[in-house]
């Protein structure tokens, strides 16, 4: 390797279709998932409250999404035999690592935002000067 460069590790093709990290990637990528996530690290919520708190999810992307987590071991399911039926969720220890990694891109989002903003009304300017 030569000095001042970056070993690269091959882990698979993450540009690939079929690679496994690149659909697991897809999945916590989802902007629902991040939200879910998110939300379910402060602790177990019910799915209307959920459903409640993320403005603009409709009841079954909710559910699809949660059953995608829940498949991929970030979410765990408990169902409490009351009327009506109660059905809870929380993150594993598993998406408890997540949350830690995505907590440094939340900081980083929220202190980059306002030069976003700029950037974009930059952008919207240089446009209609066109």
């Amino acid at each position: 390797m030569l000095p001042g460069h970056l070993e690269v590790i091959d882990r698979g093709n993450v540009y690939a279709r079929d690679c496994p990290a690149r659909k697991l990637l897809d999945r916590i990528g989802d902007k629902w998932s991040v939200l879910i996530l998110l939300l379910l690290g402060d602790g177990e919520l019910r799915f209307s409250v959920l459903k409640r708190h993320i403005d603009g999810i409709s009841q079954k992307m909710l559910s699809q999404t949660l059953r995608s987590l829940e498949r991929d071991g970030l979410v765990s399911r408990r169902v409490e035999q009351s009327v009506p039926v109660s059905v809870s969720y929380a993150i594993t220890p598993l998406a408890r690592g997540l949350l830690t990694a995505m907590q440094g891109m939340i900081d980083w989002a929220e202190t980059a935002m306002p030069m976003v903003e700029a950037a974009q009304r930059e952008f919207e300017d240089r446009l209609q000067r066109m």
